[in-house]
């Protein structure tokens, strides 16, 4: 199996996997018991129904175990949260601007380009603004989303684990164009990054 692209999709997949788990065991869990009850309790020739009072140990166990699995899955989730809102001080800093309908970067040395580059294994922080309406940078291989809103500026962290080409796409509908609203982040490595961010504008690496 190959590495994941970020730390955080091991996050994201985990999450999503517990959750997926949890529902599959209680719904062929519930399902069973009204099957059964289905046979034992049908309509027979005689049959008296009972009253049956409450169950304090019973009522106990069906408040807790819900709640503790509750808990349990909002606790990965904000693990998972965390793990983009806590950036380090040293992350490479790159300013995301969206527009209808396309993406700009902006780097520290004044490079400025339509695909997203950086370099593996350094912490991102991409510090984004939106020139017009909502709109939401979402790259699906690090399973990592961000609204990018006009007239707030919004930030989204990440640590590349491996090199290679990843789409980026705006997931919040912006207009007529908004399936259009398609770019790349490049995962190089240090060297490579270097290279590139001291090129000339026209000298991009190739997607």
């Amino acid at each position: 199996m190959s590495a994941a692209p970020t730390m955080h999709v091991e996050t994201v997949d985990f999450v999503m996997l517990y959750i997926v788990g949890i529902s599959v065991v209680l719904l062929f869990g519930i399902t069973a018991v009204m099957i059964y009850f289905v046979f034992k309790y049908n309509r027979k020739k005689g049959h008296k129904p009972v009253d049956i009072h409450g169950n304090i140990w019973l009522e106990i166990i069906w408040i807790i175990i819900p709640t503790l699995l509750v808990l349990s899955m909002f606790y990965f989730g904000y693990t998972g949260f965390r793990e983009l809102r806590d950036i380090p001080k040293d992350a490479y800093k790159i300013n995301a601007k969206a527009r209808m309908w396309s993406w700009e970067f902006n780097y520290d040395n004044g490079k400025i380009a339509d695909t997203l580059y950086v370099p593996v294994n350094r912490s991102i922080k991409l510090e984004m603004e939106s020139a017009d309406v909502i709109h939401s940078l979402y790259i699906p291989a690090f399973r990592i989303k961000e609204d990018v809103i006009f007239g707030k500026k919004n930030y989204l962290g990440f640590t590349p684990k491996k090199t290679g080409s990843y789409d980026i796409a705006c997931a919040e509908y912006c207009g007529l164009q908004h399936s259009m609203m398609y770019t790349k982040v490049v995962v190089l490595t240090e060297e490579q990054f270097n290279i590139w961010l001291n090129s000339k504008p026209n000298e991009n690496l190739q997607k």
